[in-house]
């Protein structure tokens, strides 16, 4: 019987285990490096503790977090005043900080007697739309924004049963937006 030897055929190793053999010896090349550091340095001067590799990573994300921060200072210096002043107003809209430019404020009792005329199911949609309507024909806008107070008013008791009656505060600003807010003490 012929064995592997005889052939010239060499066993190979599985791929796991060829892995295993390299990191080890990675680790040890890494280990002897450290030690050689540690030998070169001469005895007067403070020697540094072996860096793991985790505590490298996070310097170097520090690093990295540094540099992007004076990156952006510098551009924020090179920028012209107004487009900074441009760049904080969309981070206050963003933050819901910028008060609009209001034009004209108004606070309405919109009747809601019309949506009880329709079906059960489309009452309260259709108080919506009496409500978009109102403001329509009273303040003209270019666009309507009902805020989320004002809708859950009107949802408040389900599709079936919306209020009777709502009282509104709608302000228009300079671009002709009308925003619809409950009216206060409601």
């Amino acid at each position: 019987m012929e064995t592997n030897e005889d052939k010239g055929i060499e066993e190979k190793e599985p791929p796991v285990a060829h892995e295993q053999k390299e990191r080890r010896k990675s680790k040890k090349e890494t280990e002897e490096k450290i030690e050689e550091t540690v030998e070169e340095t001469p005895e007067g001067e403070e020697t540094e503790e072996p860096v793991t590799a985790e505590e490298a990573i996070e310097e170097k994300e520090e690093e990295t977090a540094e540099a992007v921060e004076e990156a952006e200072e510098e551009k924020e210096a090179v920028e012209a005043p107004e487009e900074a002043e441009e760049k904080e107003e969309v981070e206050r809209e963003i933050k819901g900080e910028v008060e609009e430019e209001i034009v004209e404020e108004r606070i309405y009792t919109i009747p809601l007697r019309r949506a009880w005329i329709s079906p059960r199911k489309k009452r309260a949609p259709r108080a919506v739309r009496i409500v978009k309507s109102f403001v329509q024909r009273h303040m003209k806008p270019e666009a309507i924004v009902v805020s989320n107070e004002v809708n859950e008013r009107l949802w408040s008791r389900g599709i079936e049963k919306p209020p009777r009656k709502i009282r509104v505060r709608a302000s228009k600003d300079k671009e002709g937006t009308v925003t619809l807010r409950l009216a206060e003490g409601d």
